[in-house]
Order: C-alpha cells, then sequence, then structure tokens
C-alpha cells in the first residue's frame, strides 16, 4: 500500500467531482470547487473521521469494501477503480463485461456509417448492432436466438447463410480463424458463455472438434483483403477494418473496397 500516493490519489478526484456530478446540490455557502471530505464521505459508506484519515496518510489500511465505497462515490472509470485498488495494495475485482450493452461512443460511430457496412461484435461473435448496407451484405445477424446468435455456432452448424457468404476455398481458413477467436473468450472465461459455446460445439460439430484440438491462437487476418459472395451482386473484395471497446469487449468491423474498383461500385450499390 501506498500511502502518500493513495492520500493524492483520492484528494485530486475529489476536488475535479462538482457536486451537481453526484447530485448534491452546490449550495450558496460553497466558496471552492470540488466535493468536500465529508460529502465523499456520505457518497462511500463511511464515516467523514475515517475517509479524512485516509487523505491524512493515518489509519489503518483501507479493505476492499471500502476501496469499492471510493471507487463509487468518486465517479472512477474501470482504470481509475483499478490504479485506486493497486494503491491500496488489493487486487481490483474482475471486470465484470456487459456483451449486450453498446457504449454511447461506439453507438456514436456506428450512426455516422449510415452509408457503410458496419457491425459491432461481442466477444462472442455475436451481432449487437448493424448498419443497413451490412444487412444488405451479410444478412440480418440480429436476429437470431439461442446458440445461433453466436457466428461461431452458426459456422460449425453448418447454417447456409453463414457458409455461403465465402467461398469454398476460403472455408479452413474462416474455420480456423472462428475457432481461435472463441478460444480467446473461453480462456478468458470457460465457465461462462464461451464454455457453453464450446461444449456445445463440441459435442455436434467434428469440424470444430479437429479445429480445437490444434489449440491455435492469434489466427486472423481482419487486415487482409477478403472475398464475400452476395446472391444479387457476386463476388466483392473488402477490407475489414476493425475498431475495439477493451471495456466492453466488443468490436466494430468496417468493411470498405479499394477505390475504383469493381467492388468499391458494388458497395455503393448495397448502400
Amino acid at each position: 500500500m501506498d500511502r502518500a500516493l493513495l492520500a493524492d490519489f483520492l484528494r485530486a478526484r475529489r476536488e475535479a467531482l462538482q457536486p451537481e456530478d453526484v447530485g448534491l446540490d452546490r449550495g450558496l455557502r460553497r466558496r471552492t470547487g470540488g466535493l468536500r471530505r465529508e460529502e465523499v464521505a456520505a457518497l462511500a459508506g463511511m464515516s467523514a473521521d475515517y475517509y479524512s484519515r485516509i487523505e491524512q496518510q493515518r489509519g489503518p489500511a483501507p479493505s476492499e469494501s471500502i476501496l469499492v465505497g471510493l471507487a463509487r462515490a468518486l465517479r472512477l472509470n474501470l482504470p481509475e477503480r483499478d490504479h485506486l485498488f493497486a494503491l491500496g495494495g488489493i487486487t481490483a475485482p474482475r471486470r465484470s463485461l456487459r456483451d449486450d450493452h453498446v457504449s454511447p461512443t461506439m453507438l456514436r460511430i456506428v450512426g455516422s456509417l449510415g452509408d457503410v457496412p458496419a457491425i459491432v461484435l461481442s466477444r462472442y461473435g455475436e451481432a449487437l448492432v448493424q448498419t443497413r448496407p451490412a444487412v444488405a451484405l451479410l444478412g440480418d445477424y440480429t436476429a437470431y436466438e439461442g446458440l445461433n446468435r453466436y457466428l461461431v455456432y452458426r459456422w460449425f452448424t453448418g447454417e447456409p447463410r453463414v457458409r455461403g457468404l465465402y467461398p469454398v476455398e476460403d472455408h479452413p481458413r474462416r474455420g480456423r480463424v472462428f475457432a481461435a477467436e472463441i478460444r480467446e473468450a473461453y480462456t478468458a472465461d470457460p465457465g461462462g458463455r464461451a464454455g457453453a459455446i464450446v461444449a456445445a460445439l463440441l459435442e455436434i460439430s467434428p469440424e470444430f472438434a479437429e479445429i480445437w484440438r490444434l489449440h491455435e491462437v492469434g489466427v486472423t487476418h481482419h487486415h487482409d483483403l477478403k472475398r464475400y459472395l452476395h446472391p444479387e451482386l457476386g463476388e466483392l473484395e473488402l477490407y475489414a477494418e476493425m475498431l475495439t471497446d477493451p471495456e466492453q469487449a466488443q468490436t466494430l468491423l468496417v468493411f470498405s473496397a479499394v477505390l475504383g474498383s469493381p467492388s468499391h461500385d458494388k458497395l455503393r450499390q448495397l448502400a
């Protein structure tokens, strides 16, 4: 535990917040900005004396519950919360990822891409948001239910629309990529949703089981030019550029073509 740095961090975060930021009335007698110590203490569920001793580098080391309360009171984001725990000498709680929640920033980006195929995927390959051109290119990935929500599951169970999106000669590579992506999620949380997907596929898909035994990681080619088959426009050669939200473990894929190419003209028709 680093008492000096902990006190300095808490003081800086307290002074950076305004009463209205945490739902408090500023009042007429407040002469300085920031929150008072007693206000932070009340928001964190502790006595003002206890909080003051922390800022004054006195008293016992704060417990995990105290740090959780302070993180909540000071409206810390996840990196700031983890920093607070590190200063307090305690391992931060495991981050909880809301895979069904797309951040406002990501939604604004998707909203600005109305004429471009773009899709937001969870770490499990579940489509959360698609632009209309992405639906025209890929199909409506958000319409599935159950395990079929996950792209890797549809691929290895032979769903015709997802298999038919790629030329047959590209299928082995696509299967390895999908398996490596779900392995990354599985390694992070084997007992969670990824574990259920993997268990189901190992039971029903010999193809998946064979690839899974290879234990491949990092098999990706997101920045390579890939071929897609459209039922009306034929073959398109597209790049899929990635933007990742690390706190939500979500990825935005934006599809583009070489300017002036036949595929670029076809993308304009999709829009």
